[in-house]
Formats: C-alpha cells, structure tokens, sequence
C-alpha cells in the first residue's frame, strides 16, 4: 500500500481542550451541578472575605473619630478617662494583660492538651480512651460564664496556698512577689483561661494524631523503636501542623475571652511586675465592663480598642499560617 495513502486516510487528530476547559476539568466543573456548587463555594469565600473588609472598614472609622480627639498617645498612655475634657486613653495597660494572660494560658495549656492527646490515642485503652473524650468534649461546650464563676467562686478562693508557695520561694524574683490580697490576678486569669482552651486544643490534636499511617508506626516498631520513639519520630512530627493550628485557636479565644476574664479579674489600669497581685486588664474585659455606662465618644474609644485586638486575632493566625506554609516537614505528606 502507497504511504501516502496511509497518511491521506488516518484520522484527523482531536482538538485539544482550552486552557479554560482543562481547568474545568481539574476543578471538577464539567457538569452542572459541579459548576453550581464551584460558584456557590466561591462566593461564600469572597462573601467571608467582604464580611471582614466591612469589619475592618467600621471599626477603622469609629477608632479615628476616638482617637482623633484624644489627648493622651493611645499606644503608651496607662489611663483610661474618656469622659474628661480633654479625654486621655491608651491601650498599653490592655495589651500587656492580654498577651501575658493569653501566655501564661499557652504554657499551661499546649503541653497538657497534647499530652492528653497522645494518652487517648496511643496508650490509654479503647473502653477508657472514649468516656475521657466525651467528657472533654462537654468541657469544650460549657459556656464562658460559668467558667468565669467557677473561677470566682471556687479557683480564686483555692488560690492562696498556691501564691503563698510562690511568694515563699520564688518571691525574690519579683515576678511572684504576693502582698496577700485577693488571688484576682493574672496568673489566676492565665489558670482559668488554660482550663477553658484545653479542651479545643485537646480535640484537634487528639484527632491529628489519629490520622497517623498506620505503617509509620508499624515500620518503626519493626526496627525495634519503643512506644516514646515511634510517637517522637513517627506521631509528633506528622502532627506538628496539626498542634500548631490547634494552638492557634485556643490563643483565639484566650486573646478574646470577655466574661470569664472580667469576672475574675480586679483591674486597676496599672502595669505590675508581679503576676500574683491584682492589676492590669483585657480588650475584652475592659470592653465588657466599661461598655455599658460609656458615652458615645466612650464607646468609639472602646471600638479602637477592639480594632487593636482584631488587628493582633489576625497578625497571630496569618503567624501561623506563614509557619506551616514555609516549613515544609510539618506537613503530614512529608512525615
């Protein structure tokens, strides 16, 4: 047969896709109702996303009319009088007791949750590791207030024998120096907030380390690692990412816990070296308490407040998402 027939017959060859259509495929929208549903997840995204602008936008408006009018410098000033004339208010005395109370809760929190994840998942047995799940599960669902008046009325009154300890021994530090008033204080606001995030911190690492392969552990064990090794070099570092945004979202709600903190805490707007003595204060509990009786320029004064913590909620969790992304070995592919 002549070869140019051979060619003259064969069939043309098929149209490749557009780049359009190739993406289609990759995202699964060639039918109608993938296509429905691709647009209605974009559009709850860019919804979420005009959600927060409009946010930012209306506590940015309200915080400059506030600050615009104010006397004292709004970043360092230790006083909060927004009825004078001229008003003074500053953040500095709320900053400080939010990042040392959301610390101290962080230290005490995080190695407990994860320790407790790793008891469920890798040694307590099944009819034990499931009744202690349940019932951290309820913990996670008891509300703020009840925390807060459990801490008033039964952590704070508990608290002295603690301090005195403290003061007896590491006094001379000035960190733990008591004069022997009420426990109302930061670490006592710290203890409280570290038992109201343990339980989400708990959950999602418990269910990260669940998802563990089942031949990492086994290779391990086969090489003859003990049960320590195989969670050292098989459990903790595939649920790193996993730990690290568990702790994330317990740093969320102890930067933003309103009623528990204010109803344990006695501020006095003062900054002090100790940790044992009343003092300090919140964005949130400042907000919570103040809010009420504020006038109108009082409450703007507030919303500027919370625009600084808005602010801190979202440099911490883009923090935390900028780790995990640029530290690839805490990926659970690449365990």
């Amino acid at each position: 047969m002549n070869t140019t027939s051979q060619i003259t017959d064969a069939p043309p060859p098929a149209p490749q896709p557009t780049v359009t259509e190739r993406k289609r495929t990759a995202r699964g929208a060639t039918r109608p109702g993938d296509r429905v549903f691709l647009a209605l997840s974009r559009g709850s995204g860019i919804f979420l996303l005009a959600i927060m602008a409009a946010i930012a936008v209306f506590l940015t408006w309200r915080a400059a009319i506030a600050i615009s009018d104010n006397e004292g410098n709004f970043l360092t000033t230790f006083e909060w009088n927004t009825s004078s004339q001229p008003p003074v208010f500053g953040i500095a005395v709320l900053a400080y007791g939010t990042v040392v109370s959301s610390i101290i809760a962080m230290v005490i929190a995080v190695p407990v949750a994860v320790a407790i994840a790793l008891f469920l998942t890798h040694y307590a047995p099944r009819r034990l590791s499931g009744p202690i799940a349940y019932v951290i599960d309820l913990l996670a669902a008891v509300p703020s207030i009840v925390y807060g008046l459990w801490g008033a009325l039964i952590l704070v009154p508990y608290m002295d024998g603690l301090f005195g300890w403290l003061n007896d021994y590491f006094g001379w530090t000035g960190i733990f120096d008591w004069d022997g008033g009420a426990a109302r204080s930061m670490l006592t606001v710290g203890i409280l907030l570290a038992i109201m995030i343990l339980p989400i911190v708990t959950n999602v690492s418990r269910e990260v380390f669940g998802q563990v392969p089942q031949m990492h552990e086994e290779a391990a064990l086969a090489l003859g690692a003990t049960r320590w090794e195989v969670i050292r070099m098989s459990v903790l570092p595939f649920g790193r990412s996993g730990v690290i945004s568990a702790s994330m979202l317990g740093l969320g709600r102890a930067l933003g816990e309103t009623m528990a903190v204010a109803t344990v805490l006695s501020p006095d707007f003062l900054i002090h070296g100790s940790l044992l003595n009343p003092g300090g204060g919140t964005f949130a509990q400042n907000i919570a308490s103040k809010f009420g009786e504020a006038t109108e320029f009082g409450r703007d004064a507030l919303i500027a407040s919370g625009l600084v913590l808005f602010v801190i909620t979202l440099l911490v969790n883009g923090a935390a998402r900028a780790i995990i992304a640029r530290r690839k070995e805490y990926s659970g592919a690449n365990a």
